[in-house]
């Protein structure tokens, strides 16, 4: 595990250990070592005669976080959806763990905690009463539900909140609470599509603490999908750059950064190249950014192919209620 990853956990780790249910957490973590959290092969998945995932191949190890980024309409959420079994997908395309998303679904559903794009948490409900419910709906055993309501509250730090209706929580507030209740049937991974979208950068970065910290209490796998560049730079262990269906560039950020650097050194006329352009020699040796690699691999297309008016209507309203 990387700094990237852990850095920023502060002073909340200390409140998260509880959250996965005693020793069982650090067993389980023992069990994951050198396996391979998600593992998709050739998926495809299809709305009518639109391919929005396209012989996909993508691995996610155990414990590692994994951004999948890419414009709209790459087929990020799609895939996602794949994962957590939200669409079905034909046998031997997706496993959880090792387990088959078409064959064992309830065994795959089991071993995830998902925070989607859209608002999940209901306003007319306390933050407890929220994170009750979904303890009720993944299952937590009965005798067990009080004590893990509170661990995950605890862990996000909204015990104080916790009986106030979540209709008063400000954006950032709302967003930890669905993180709870991703967090309270203790997954091993945790699926998280645009978990900070909308929030200031205030909010943005209490939410990736209480991952964190999370993470390294339990060693839990983090798959995340961010159009924040800076956030899956300082965060993500390793990134697949998404676009059109198809992984298009994988490795750690400062690989992605690296590899592009070098390719604009051989590609004279490429910006802040030199020779061609006439640009300084000493520009050679600049280090692109995250977001220079996403622009790269979204390419030209992006404003032609980046999704369709529900995509725009969705983000807009998901932004202006969670924020």
């Amino acid at each position: 595990m990387t700094d990237r990853a852990t850095g920023a956990a502060g002073t909340a780790g200390d409140t998260t250990g509880a959250v996965t249910g005693g020793d069982a957490a650090d067993a389980g973590a023992d069990a994951d070592a050198g396996t391979e959290a998600v593992s998709c092969r050739g998926l495809d998945y299809s709305f009518g005669d639109t391919k929005a995932v396209c012989d996909l191949d993508l691995s996610v190890r155990a414990g590692e976080v994994f951004g999948l980024l890419g414009p709209n309409g790459a087929g990020k959420t799609t895939a996602i959806r794949c994962i957590t079994t939200l669409l079905p997908v034909p046998a031997g395309m997706v496993r959880v763990f090792g387990h088959d998303a078409a064959r064992e679904k309830m065994a795959v559903r089991r071993l995830l905690g998902y925070v989607p794009q859209q608002l999940s948490a209901d306003a007319q409900l306390t933050g407890r009463e929220n994170v009750t419910l979904f303890a009720r709906v993944f299952d937590v055993p009965r005798r067990e539900r009080a004590e893990r309501v509170a661990q995950a509250l605890e862990a996000v730090d909204l015990t104080g909140a916790a009986d106030r209706m979540a209709k008063t929580y400000s954006g950032g507030m709302v967003r930890r609470l669905e993180l709870a209740q991703a967090l309270v049937s203790a997954p091993r991974l945790l699926m998280l599509d645009e978990p900070t979208i909308g929030l200031d950068p205030i909010a943005r970065t209490s939410v990736w603490e209480h991952i964190n910290a999370v993470r390294r209490a339990t060693g839990m796998t983090v798959l995340v999908t961010t159009h924040y560049m800076d956030e899956a730079e300082q965060y993500c262990d390793r990134v697949g750059l998404m676009n059109r269906g198809r992984i298009h560039a994988l490795g750690t950020p400062d690989e992605l950064r690296a590899d592009l650097r070098e390719r604009r050194r051989g590609a004279p006329g490429e910006p802040g190249a030199g020779g061609a352009t006439g640009g300084p020699a000493e520009r050679d040796d600049a280090m692109p950014t995250l977001e220079d690699v996403f622009r790269e691999v979204a390419g030209r297309g992006l404003d032609e192919e980046g999704g369709d008016f529900r995509d725009v209507r969705n983000t807009r309203r998901t932004a202006s209620r969670v924020g």
